[in-house]
Order: structure tokens, then C-alpha cells, then sequence
């Protein structure tokens, strides 16, 4: 049996990230393309608004730090403060919350489908930058992920 270096070990985890993140643009890219994304039915619009506000405020919280392909940790403290107080994922939590605005403006089966490669991939990139997030701040992150959920607060 042949061990694996580290690095290669790291490299697998960023290459699965962003073949994550390529899958989740295909599939955003398939809705904009057939126009499924924006509508006029007004409760879509709310969600959408909303979704917008919480991915701003996650990426203003997180600063520079936000913009990196990779599901990975970066340098700095494990951010707990703004919306990653009630979210471990707000970033991801906002994609998710306007692209199934989509699906509920457009019932059709092909943007079930894309949402759900949206939400696949979303999630594999949450689990992917726990993962890190774990080895990077240890006790820090256990005890952070545990008072918190992931996309809906106090529910998951």
C-alpha cells in the first residue's frame, strides 16, 4: 500500500472544491440561460432581495478573506461574528435561498434539476471547507459548529 504525500492529499481537496464550485456555475449558468432565474411573482423577489442582503453582509463580514475559489480555511480567526453567528454558511446559505426562489417561480422540472446540482455541489463544498476548517481551528470550530447550523438557523 502506497501512502500519499500531504500536499497531494491537499491538492485532491482544492481540485474537488473547484470542480464543486465549475458544477455549481454550470448549473446557475443553465438557468440564466433559459431565463429562469429573475421573475415578477413577487414572493420570489422578497427571497431573492433577502438573499442578496445576506450574501453582502457575509461577504463584508468576511472581507477579502470571502474571495478564494477554493473551499478552504484562510489565515485569520475563525470568523463567529454578523450573519456567521446564527450561519456557519451564510455565502453558500444565500445562493442556495435565491436559486430555489427559482425553482418555486419555475416549476419545471429542469430547474428541479439544476437546483438540485446547484445545492449538491454547495454542499459538498460545505462539507469540504468544515473539513478544513476543523484541522485549521480544532476545538475552536467543534464547539462553534455545534451551537450553530449550517444553512437555516436554530433548524439545520
Amino acid at each position: 500500500m502506497q501512502w500519499q504525500k500531504p500536499g497531494r492529499i491537499l491538492m485532491t481537496f482544492k481540485s474537488l472544491s473547484l470542480v464543486a464550485f465549475a458544477l455549481a456555475v454550470a448549473g446557475v449558468f443553465y438557468l440564466a440561460t433559459k431565463e429562469y432565474i429573475f421573475s415578477t411573482n413577487i414572493f420570489t423577489i422578497i427571497i431573492q432581495v433577502l438573499s442578496a442582503v445576506l450574501m453582502i453582509w457575509a461577504r463584508l463580514t468576511l472581507g477579502v478573506r470571502s474571495f478564494h475559489a477554493a473551499a478552504d480555511a484562510t489565515k485569520g480567526d475563525l470568523v463567529v461574528n454578523g450573519p456567521f453567528r446564527w450561519i456557519r454558511h451564510p455565502i453558500y446559505a444565500s445562493l442556495i435561498f435565491f436559486f430555489a426562489a427559482s425553482l418555486i417561480a419555475f416549476p419545471f422540472t429542469d430547474v428541479f434539476i439544476a437546483l438540485l446540482v446547484i445545492v449538491a455541489d454547495l454542499f459538498t463544498r460545505m462539507l469540504l471547507e468544515e473539513k478544513s476548517l476543523r484541522k485549521t481551528y480544532k476545538e475552536q470550530y467543534e464547539n462553534y459548529s455545534g451551537r450553530t447550523k449550517r444553512i437555516i438557523p436554530f433548524v439545520f
